[in-house]
This record gives structure tokens, sequence and C-alpha cells, in this order.
């Protein structure tokens, strides 16, 4: 995109206040992770539940100076504005006018899973046979897709675009911005089916993108699928693909003992090995060759860029290291997308001072003076202390670097000089090509080197969170209980993502986890739900808000207030009794209580209460109880105080089966991490929580000899037993030795043997096929799942969670 303001509000109908000749290239909606300003609008986009002009405050002050917006804000002055009617509807008409003019064969995948893996598989396919733009990441909604054509510019000659939709007539509108040359279609499941009528009317919906496409792919295998497409589009080119064969494109006689397949393409026979198998890879697979051959890739070629195929890395790593520094690793793949993603991902780090590691990029058809100066644009723009560059090419443009630059033939040049070992406090970035295998320097700077480790999926909290809100009113607060390590996740880290995405409120048990946020730079405010005698200092010290729940904890913490020389109205939080037998004050005391508060220089936030039962159907009255106590007594309190407290009392389970009593905030704490008692929710949430660990060794023990401690397990026939390094010191319990829980190994499940050891178990891995030393375990994630390690454990999720020892390594994975 390269258009003047003057263009863009031609072209949309806006109007301009200021510079009509500025150039715009790139359009911002998210003021925290704008990794450019230059040539750059940020558009304040208003939805029904959230407005994006709160934020053009923050987009000037990062030093944007072109704002889109529905209104103008005159005390902002030197900005030159472009205003328009309605926000999403403006890029949707650019985006519309844009992709028109831009004359670039175009590919557009829609479907409820696999359009993100398709996508990454054809760019890595095609990227060298024709100049390619890609949606960035999952960029596919109204607002997403838009923003992905506006990144076509003339050196494109191919574009492929994710198309996605969650509710009727969506695809209309992005089919008149979008109307793709070669339409595919993916697997149809139940992503979003809650929204439609039917799985009719779903794929009804998805397959209008393709009205306009000359060339429909799709997967045959769906019955009803294939008798749509050809009903509605019989005249178009239609290519069917599926491992039934009745397909254009399948699988010949199945899948065959040894690696190799083979595939035909109507008349033609194409063999390959593969390695994964199930059937999600193999479909993808087939509708990946049928684009290629409608693209004119010949079949050996195709065999070449299917065997180079590497799995889709859509990940950074965010890691603990030495020297109090973190690490975000992203050296899984490198080109100028994948670097935006990952310079935005830096700005959700409140630390001061950043270091990248930076190499070739390979392979890219481009001239490689316009491609560094492009890059050092982006990285010149993020003031990074010290920039260290790997490989031939990117260091003959050291000079297009401002920050402090050194430059390495290697990565292990790098590593010999010492000097990403001397960093301290900082962010260091590591983004780097495959082929220089910089995550040799992570092994370096990483802090904990156990192979046994906890892998937090952040967008999969996002998700989870978005997910709950969803159910709730465009205006209702959200506070996350961040307590106990975040559940075992780590308090900071998920703090400062929570706090990233405005979270309203975080929760912590006691004032130390709240003190240790807060020198961390977490600035959000925090309650601490159990307020000790001796942290009262503290507590004003670090702008903390208590929880007040007795009239003894209210006397003593304001008797701190007046002590510390505190001159304003401190904000405290007030809890009700209202059946859970806890904490709390209780209906007779309300009028002492209101009258109390009134006498002292304090200002209640909230007023709150927690539910006992509220995940149990079972005990629905007496949760109906607990809400008609609450809503009387708060409103009793609130009719005395003269003035309107925030109220919450919801937890994760209570918003998805109470919404009605969200009342102005809710909290949400196991249910941001994908945990839900009710089997319908869950499907619409996420796991956020993978511990993994590896194989040391594979032992073959023969009949009647035993493993472990105690002699508990004795073989009654030859087998195989794997010893992995995690024990009851990592937080996993001794009870569930003994064949009495699993772990998963190749995605089978297989027993515990004999007793746990306090740093390694056992496992059978008889029932495993191609297992080997150095495979991966999996403690809980999927297979097993974490509930159904909990019950295993004879207990519940949040106990397992915050079991887990602090020697375990986190890893925060960010997709």
């Amino acid at each position: 995109m390269n258009y003047t303001v003057k263009q863009i509000a031609e072209i949309t109908n806006a109007q301009i206040m200021g510079d009509k000749n500025l150039v715009i290239r790139n359009i911002a909606f998210d003021s925290r992770i704008i990794y450019s300003i230059k040539n750059t609008a940020f558009i304040a986009i208003n939805t029904h539940k959230n407005s994006g002009e709160k934020f053009i405050e923050s987009a000037i002050d990062r030093g944007i100076s072109v704002i889109i917006s529905e209104h103008q804000y005159p005390q902002f002055e030197n900005v030159t504005w472009i205003l328009v009617e309605n926000s999403v509807a403006f890029l949707q008409k650019l985006a519309q006018y844009h992709f028109k003019h831009s004359h670039i064969k175009s590919i557009g995948i829609t479907g409820s899973n696999g359009k993100t893996i398709l996508k990454e598989w054809l760019y890595q396919c095609l990227w060298n046979e024709f100049p390619t733009v890609k949606s960035p990441k999952s960029f596919n909604s109204q607002i997403g897709l838009p923003l992905s054509l506006l990144q076509i510019n003339d050196s494109y000659k191919l574009g492929i675009f994710e198309v996605g939709i969650s509710k009727p007539h969506e695809m209309e509108k992005l089919e008149d911005i979008f109307h793709p040359e070669i339409g595919l279609l993916t697997h149809i499941g139940n992503a979003h089916a809650a929204n439609f009528k039917s799985e009719e009317e779903l794929i009804d919906e998805k397959i209008k993108l393709f009205k306009d496409s000359k060339v429909i792919v799709y997967n045959g295998d769906h019955l009803l699928v294939a008798k749509k497409i050809h009903e509605l589009y019989s005249s178009k080119k239609i290519i069917s693909y599926g491992l039934k064969n009745n397909n254009n494109v399948f699988i010949k006689e199945g899948i065959t003992k040894d690696d190799n397949i083979t595939v035909v393409y109507f008349d033609e026979e194409i063999s390959f090995p593969v390695h994964q198998k199930d059937e999600a890879t193999l479909t993808n697979a087939l509708a990946l060759i049928t684009v290629l051959k409608e693209l004119n890739i010949d079949n050996q070629k195709i065999i070449e860029k299917i065997n180079s195929l590497k799995a889709v890395e859509m990940r950074l790593e965010a890691i603990e290291g030495i020297k109090n520094n973190m690490i975000i690793n992203d050296s899984f793949n490198l080109d100028l997308d994948s670097l935006k993603t990952a310079l935005q991902f830096l700005n959700e780090y409140k630390k001061s001072k950043k270091s990248l590691v930076l190499t070739d990029i390979v392979g890219v058809n481009s001239n490689s003076k316009e491609l560094y100066e492009e890059v050092s644009e982006l990285v010149n723009d993020q003031k990074f202390d010290s920039v260290f560059l790997i490989g031939e090419e990117i260091s003959k443009f050291t000079e297009l670097f401002k920050s402090k630059t050194s430059t390495f033939l290697n990565t292990q040049e790098l590593i010999d000089s010492k000097h990403l070992t001397e960093i301290e406090n900082q962010l260091i970035l590591l983004k780097g090509a495959r082929k220089f295998e910089i995550e040799k320097l992570k092994d370096i700077l990483e802090l904990r080197k156990h192979d046994t480790v906890l892998e937090i999926n952040l967008n999969a909290i996002l998700h989870n969170i978005n997910y709950h809100k969803s159910l709730l009113k465009s205006g209702t607060k959200m506070m996350a209980m961040v307590k106990a390590n975040a559940y075992g996740l780590g308090s900071y880290e998920i703090s400062e993502f929570l706090q990233h995405h405005h979270i309203d409120y975080l929760g912590v048990a006691y004032a130390d986890e709240g003190i240790e946020l807060r020198k961390k730079g977490i600035t959000t405010p925090i309650i601490i739900m159990n307020p000790e005698q001796h942290s009262y200092e503290a507590i004003i010290e670090y702008n903390l808000e208590p929880e007040i729940y007795s009239f003894r904890v209210l006397e003593l913490f304001y008797e701190a207030v007046q002590k510390s020389g505190y001159d304003k109205i401190y904000p405290i939080h007030i809890k009700l009794e209202t059946g859970m037998h806890r904490l709390g004050f209780k209906d007779f005391e309300l009028d002492q209580l209101s009258e109390t508060l009134r006498q002292k220089n304090v200002k209640v936030q909230s007023i709150f209460s927690h539910l006992s039962s509220s995940d149990m159907p079972e005990e629905k009255e007496f949760t109906i109880r607990q809400f008609d106590v609450f809503e009387k007594n708060s409103s009793y309190l609130i009719e005395k105080l003269n003035y309107i407290p925030i109220r919450h009392i919801l937890n994760s389970s209570g918003i998805t089966s109470y919404t009605d009593h969200q009342y102005d905030m809710v909290r949400i704490g196991i249910g941001m991490i994908g945990e839900s008692p009710c089997s319908e929710i869950q499907k619409q949430l996420q796991s956020v929580v993978s511990f993994k660990t590896v194989i040391s060794q594979i032992s073959t023990v023969d009949t009647g000899e035993s493993v472990g401690y105690s002699r508990r397990y004795k073989a009654d026939h030859p087998s195989r037993i794997a010893t992995i390094p995690v024990g009851y010191a990592d937080g996993i319990p001794r009870l569930i030795g003994n064949q009495t829980g699993s772990l998963g190994v190749n995605k089978v499940l297989a027993p515990i043997v004999g007793n746990l050891c306090m740093d390694m178990m056992m496992i059978n891995v008889d029932n495993i096929p191609n297992v080997k030393e150095g495979d991966t375990v999996t403690i809980f994630n999927a297979k097993p799942s974490l509930k159904e390690f909990a019950d295993y454990c004879k207990t519940i999720t949040y106990e397992v969670l915050t079991s887990i020892s602090p020697r375990v390594k986190r890893i925060y994975i960010k997709d």
C-alpha cells in the first residue's frame, strides 16, 4: 500500500484535517505493537465491545502523526486526521479498492480448521516461485482480512489469504472485498458452529467466498460439502481432495507400512515419504498438492518441496535468562513478516533495555540492499541497545543499523566472543533463519536447563479470556486471579501479558505477591485478598488495594494509613459473607460498617463476595440464595455509602453458568487456563499448559525383574521400560506410580511403573511404536489432559498446577 492522505480520503469518502500530502504505507490498529512509525497511520477501530479511540493518545505518544478515527480530538496538536463515519467500513472499503487495483494472483482459504497451517505450507512452497504475500498470523476476520490485503504492493505476484467467519452474513462482506482466483475449502468442523443454525448453514456461508473464483479446491470427504459445491458451482473448475478414493486427489491404497505414500492426482501418481500420518496432516498435504498442481508446479518439484517442508513453527518462546535477562527465542524461521511479529511481541515487555540477534534472511528473491534497508528501518525504530548480526549478507549492511552493532559470520563466532553473556537486565531477542542454529544461544543464555519444562501458551490464555468476555455485557470489567504464582504458571509473566491486554484488575492472596509484581513494573490495580496485619505498611507503600472483611482489619489498616502519612482517599474492597462462611461482613454488621466507613478517609472501590458451588449444578438453589443475599446486602450498603462502588461475585464457573449476575465486574482464574466443569464450555476453551519431559534411557527388563524402589513393580513378560527425568521433587505425587497414572509418548498412553523417585520415574513403553531415547513425554496437556492427570492424582486441577516445582523451567509461548 502506498497512498497519500488525500488519495485515501477520496477512495473512502473521508474528511481530512491536516496535511493532505503525507504518504501512508502502513496502517496500525493496536497502539501497543506499533513496530514502525514511518509512513504509518493509526486507525481507532470502534466495535460494540470496545473503542479504539481511547488509545489514540498512546499512538500519538509513540510518534504517530496520522490518525484515522470517527471523531477528532483537538487537544492533540500537529496531527493529521482522517475522519470516517465507521472505522471498520472504512478499512474494508480501502482494502476493497486496493485489492481490485492490485492485479495479483490470489488464493483464498476458508474452512473451520487447517486454514493457517495450509497458508503457511503454501507460502513455504511458493515464495521462491513467485514473490508472495500472505496473511500475517491468523488475520482472517472483518478487520484482519482488510489489514492483510493492504500489505499488497507492486512487487508481489501472488497473495495467500485466510478468510474466517464466526456468524451468518459475514462472508458476504468479505467476498465483496476479496474474491480469490483459487478458492480452497479446508475441513469443516465445530469451530464457531454454535453461531449457525446447522452445519448446512455453516457450509453455505463459507462457500460464498468462491462466488467469483475460477477454481475451487475442496475436501470431498465431506458429502454435504461436495453436494453443495457441485450444486452451486458446477460451471467452475472444481477439484476434490480427501482420504476417500472417490476424490480427484487421494492416497492410493490407504497408508502404507513404510514411510512412503502415493498420491493419485487425476491420472497421475506422486510418491514421497511422510513422517506424520495422522488424518489431519495427510488431508492438508492433499490440499497442498492440489493447489501446487493448479499453479503448474511439476511433480518432481512438489516432492522436493514436501520433503523440505517444515512443521509450521508459529511460536515465540519467552524464557527466564541468566543475569536477570528475558530471552525471546524466535529461531524457527525468518522473513519480514515474522520479524515484524517478533518486534511486536517485544513491546509487551516493560524492560527498558533490549538487544537483538539477527541473521541473514535466507532465500528471498529480492534486491538485498532494498531488503536490508527495510529490515534496518524496522530494527532502528525499536532503539535496541545492542544489535548482533550473523551472516555474510546482512553484515554488508552494518552501517544501516543505528544501534551499537557487531557482526559475525556464524553463530559460533558470536558464542566465542562472550558478548551475550555480559548482558544484564535486558530483553534479548533471538531471530534467525534455521541454518544458523541460533537456538544454541538460547541454551547458553537460559537460566534453567532441566529437560522437564512447563510450556504456557499466552495466546490460549487470551483466547480463553476473550471467550469469557464474549458472554458478558460490553462494560463489564474483569479481574484476573494471579495468586499462588498465577496458579503455578508464573505471576509476573502472566500479569505482564494481562496488563498489556488491558485487564482491569489483578488479584493476589498476599501482599508479598503484589509487592513483587509492583517491583517488576506491573501498574494495573492489584487487590490483596488476604491482607495480613504485618503487611499493611508495605501495601500502602506499593499502592496495593486490600480486601477488608472485618472491623478488626478495617481499624488496623486505617491506623496504618494514618501512620504512613498518606493524605489521599485510600481504595479498599469490602467482602460480604453470603453463605460460604469463610470471610466477610454479615448483614447485621452493615449499619455499623457504613457508619465506620463514612468516618474514615477511605473509598470502597468494590463490594464483593465469593460463590462456594457455582461449578456444581446440583447446588444451584444454594447459589441462587447467595446471589439474593449479595444483592440485598450490597444494595443496602451502597445506599448507606451514598456512592456506587463496583460489585462482583462471579468466578470462572459463575461467568459461564450465571451470566445474568455479572454485576460490574467478574473474576477469572482457572477459566483463563482453559478448564471448565461444563463439557460444552470446555470445548470452547484452549489448553494453556503443557508439562513435558524427555526419555533419558530405554531398558529391557526380563520377566520377574523389578523396577524402582521397594520392588513394587515386577515384569510379567520381557518389557521395555523408559526412564524420564521428573519425579516428586518436580511436583508429581508419588501416589500415581505403580500403574495408577499414565503419560503420553507419541500420542499413546504409557503406564507409570514402580514407585516414583525424587527426580525420576519409569514408564512401560511396550505399546509405543518407534519409541526412542530423547522422545518427548507429555505429563499433561492433551493426552493425558490436565483434568485426567488430576484424576490420577485424586485431586483438582488447581492443586496439580500449584504443586509444580519452581525448578521446572517455564517457557512462555506466543503463537
